[in-house]
């Protein structure tokens, strides 16, 4: 399947919402007659808006799938959805977003193709592809941050005069539907248990992530057990890792607590780490992710500097947002998988834990036991709450736990059953606050996915916010029960 080869040909878009409504355009600029398939019809009246033909997705047949020549899916549809296994069935190409972008941009239809910095990994890539544009703004480069961060890929295309460098974050998703994507430069931050509910299994989760160090240059984090380890893996022209260790040959380190590089000079000075925000681990492993990219693209040592220095913590990223009676209340509802929440919780010496919600396959037993210590109470809420009480149970026996659930358990708060979002994180705060001591954190940091309770992290984090400032100091320990 080529672009040319799209003029006058029906093409079906599986999902109508942003991905979806972003790639509508395209389509048509390239002479496609566009189908957009989706169950809500709000997001149908949408795309019929844009020039879309439009149908309910429920309402698909295979034989209905065959009739189209490319097929476009959303990220989020599995390779198993009633109407991509048609379309396979058929033998009619499947796309994702950023596949047509790519093949949008290398055929030169909005201009001269751009630079694709690629980023994806389990955790910190929102925060690494934020940093990643920063460095390069501070070069004098027209960037713009792109993809799973909130522009889809399209929309910079399209914007002829927005970008000549795109800072792409991509998640395991978009990476299994893109085969063709081969970035200048591209890295995996990290990797651990996450989405294998999608991808059915963790050496599958693990290929999609390698999609993004296929190109030009492609770099991994080299203190990740599972990360460290794909260097051979790579199929990249240039591969090289970084860390938080002292740096080495053919590396990008740390030394006298300054980001150094080793592998495009001999011991370049990047960055001091003070100036890193967040400060800590996973911040500093997110700022040498987007140092390394930067300069495999070519950035100065200067605008490394000048990026990182600028850069500050986008919201639900272990944000703080409040401090009562010497308890900081923080919200990290982007911890949205076990990996992130170790990061978080090993950030604070004592943490009243907040979690729960979809866990996606993965499990928490591992990281219940790095963080027992420093634990002194949990507050589980969800669908899978009882896999996390289940998991301290077995490596935190000594760490009370109390659960916001239906009424039907015997360890409920109460006796009603608590369904809406919002009550929940009222009620999970207040007996969070009933247990936290002076000294301590009240920490948001689910390792899990927000959608059984809340719109998206976003909205978990929000509420998460409203109730902690909602309370008074009678509210902390000492003053209730």
């Amino acid at each position: 399947m080529v672009l040319e080869s799209l003029a006058g040909k029906r093409v079906l878009v599986t999902g109508g919402r942003v991905t979806g409504r972003a790639v509508v355009p395209v389509l048509l600029d390239l002479g496609a007659r566009v189908t957009v398939a989706d169950s809500d019809s709000g997001e149908l009246e949408r795309c019929a808006a844009l020039g879309a033909e439009t149908v309910v997705i429920s309402e698909l047949d295979a034989a209905a799938v065959s009739e189209f020549a490319l097929v476009v899916t959303s990220p989020g549809f599995r390779p198993d959805a009633s109407p991509l296994d048609a379309a396979a069935a058929a033998g009619v190409p499947i796309w994702g977003d950023v596949e047509l972008a790519w093949r949008v941009d290398r055929a030169g239809v909005y201009g001269p193709p751009r630079t694709w910095a690629v980023v994806t990994g389990t955790n910190g890539k929102t925060t690494t592809t934020s940093m990643l544009e920063l460095i390069l703004r501070a070069d004098g480069r027209r960037a713009v941050a792109c993809g799973n961060i909130g522009v889809p890929v399209a929309d910079a295309l399209r914007n002829v005069e927005q970008a000549d460098v795109l800072a792409i974050e991509l998640s395991s998703f978009q990476l299994f539907w893109a085969p063709s994507v081969r970035p200048d430069a591209g890295v995996v931050v990290n990797i651990a248990e996450d989405h294998l509910d999608w991808h059915g299994s963790m050496d599958a989760y693990v290929e999609a992530k390698l999609r993004a160090v296929s190109g030009r240059i492609g770099v991994v984090g080299l203190d990740d057990p599972i990360a460290g380890t794909l260097l051979p893996r790579a199929s990249a022209e240039k591969t090289f890792g970084f860390t938080a260790e002292t740096s080495g040959p053919g590396r990008i380190g740390v030394e006298a607590g300054h980001l150094v590089d080793r592998v495009f000079a001999d011991g370049e000075l990047l960055a001091d780490v003070a100036d890193i925000e967040p400060s800590g681990p996973a911040g500093l492993q997110d700022a040498l992710a987007a140092a390394s990219v930067a300069r495999a693209v070519g950035v100065s040592a200067g605008a490394v500097a000048d990026g990182l220095r600028g850069f500050r913590v986008g919201p639900h990223r272990a944000a703080v947002v409040r401090e009562l009676g010497g308890v900081v209340f923080v919200d990290d509802s982007k911890a949205t998988n076990p990996h992130a929440a170790r990061s978080s919780i090993l950030a604070h010496d004592r943490v009243v834990w907040l979690a729960g919600g979809l866990l996606k396959g993965a499990v928490v037993d591992d990281l219940v036991r790095d963080v027992a210590s420093r634990l002194i109470a949990a507050v589980v809420f969800g669908r899978d709450a009882d896999q996390i009480a289940g998991a301290l149970a077995r490596h935190a026996p000594d760490v009370p736990v109390v659960r916001v659930l239906s009424g039907d358990d015997a360890d409920v708060v109460d006796d009603t059953d608590v369904t809406d979002g919002d009550e929940v994180m009222r009620r999970v705060v207040r007996e969070a606050a009933s247990r936290a001591l002076p000294g301590s954190a009240v920490l948001l940091a689910p390792s899990t996915a927000s959608f059984d309770q809340f719109r998206d992290y976003g909205h978990r984090g929000d509420s998460f916010a409203a109730a902690a400032l909602a309370l008074t100091a009678g509210d902390l320990a000492g003053h209730t029960r």
